[in-house]
């Protein structure tokens, strides 16, 4: 298996998934998934399709990586999280899910810490202004 993307889809609609695969995939790629409806957009969208159908499939055979990423991100959510999470915060999860498989047989920690480092320099700004917060007694103790 080679590198995932997820994101939250707000729903299972064409749109939404068509925003997600033009987004994240190359033209001229090869996508495979199973044979549902909202995916038909795919051709169009210059890529190859493969579909299979999940019914008849054996063990998962057809969509292994997919059933293989979504069982091990369910283990998380149930071990780590006890199953309980704030909805909000799901594609924080996400994300760092996806940035520690993608680097799972990365051999140095130094490249590691590397890529952390260029990601946080790369992300939103955050100004002083920006940040609230209410002053409880203590630090306005301190403050004075």
């Amino acid at each position: 298996m080679g590198r995932i993307r997820l994101h939250v889809a707000l729903d299972c609609s064409a749109y939404s998934l068509e925003t997600f695969i033009l987004d994240n995939v190359e033209a001229g790629s090869k996508i495979a998934t199973d044979s549902w409806k909202s995916y038909n957009f795919i051709e169009d969208a210059q890529c190859a399709h493969e579909k299979s159908n999940q019914s008849s499939c054996k063990d998962n055979e057809n969509l292994y990586g997919v059933h293989l990423v979504t069982s091990l991100i369910k283990r998380l959510i149930r071990g780590t999280f006890h199953g309980r999470f704030e909805p909000k915060y799901l594609q924080n999860y996400l994300d760092e899910y996806v940035f520690r498989f993608n680097r799972r047989k990365s051999k140095s920690i130094g490249k590691k810490f590397m890529r952390l480092v260029q990601q946080v320099v790369k992300s939103t700004k955050v100004t002083s202004s920006e940040i609230t917060w209410d002053m409880d007694p203590i630090s306005e103790y301190f403050a004075t």
